[in-house]
């Protein structure tokens, strides 16, 4: 495949649209932010944005069949995603489509879907630093990205995080006051790549920074279809030597 995906970037857009303060930072939404940093960093790449309100919540089947990576921001209003909707995109994830899950959509339908547990986490708001140490060296996630990437203000998660065993662990986060956790996760699920990464709390300008910008990008080439797009199939029909 190409370095050079078409990307929409998914988000309920309800904390920008009706709390000022966040507003403030994320003026064109934090689906905005997170889609021009995608375009900067990725020129040759398709980028388009999806939002809870619109109609199928701007996920047709149309559109995710010409998605390669879907990015998922989600805190407030998880309850509101159709669950057709999230059959139609763990669908399109098994079938090969990837999937970025950033901060709170930890807590998203469509990624409590895909992992089978809860993926419930200690977490507590008080703008504590958090340091993102890279535990995977050479993943491509983790390329020109600074090691360790400290964010001097964010929102503090903690384990136990309950999420299966990853298939890479790419970063673990420390905060002052003591906690840890598994902030970069890699999953796969059918033919799909899954990314969980945790910085992104609305309330910190997070999806302005340069550092930030650079691990969405990696993810975005690393998600991105390793193949032809198609649900797994077996057949079920024996095989001609087994009947002779």
């Amino acid at each position: 495949m190409t370095d050079a995906p078409r990307i929409t970037v998914w988000n309920e857009n309800v904390h920008e649209r009706h709390e000022a303060p966040i507003a403030a930072i994320y003026p064109d939404g934090i689906h905005g932010a997170i889609a021009e940093g995608l375009r900067a960093s990725l020129p040759d790449a398709t980028v388009v944005t999806a939002t809870l309100e619109q109609p199928e919540h701007g996920l047709t089947d149309a559109r995710l069949a010409e998605t390669d990576v879907l990015f998922w921001w989600g805190h407030g209003a998880h309850d509101e995603v159709d669950e057709a909707i999230v059959e139609r995109v763990a669908e399109h994830v098994l079938s090969g489509m990837g999937l970025v899950v950033l901060h709170s959509g930890h807590f998203s339908r469509i990624f409590i879907r895909l992992m089978g547990t809860t993926c419930s986490l200690r977490w507590r708001d008080d703008g504590d630093r958090e340091v993102l140490w890279n535990v995977a060296p050479g993943h491509p996630i983790t390329a020109g990205v600074p090691d360790p990437l400290v964010l001097g203000e964010h929102e503090t998660y903690g384990e136990f995080f309950d999420v299966p065993p990853p298939d890479d662990l790419v970063f673990v986060s420390n905060f002052s006051g003591g906690e840890v956790f598994r902030s970069g996760l890699t999953y796969r699920r059918g033919r799909g790549r899954i990314f969980y990464f945790s910085p992104g709390d609305q309330k910190y300008p997070i999806y302005h920074r340069a550092d930030i910008r650079r691990v969405l990008a990696n993810a975005a080439v690393w998600a991105q279809p390793q193949s032809p797009r198609e649900l797994p199939t077996v057949s079920h029909r024996p095989r001609e030597w087994f009947t002779g």
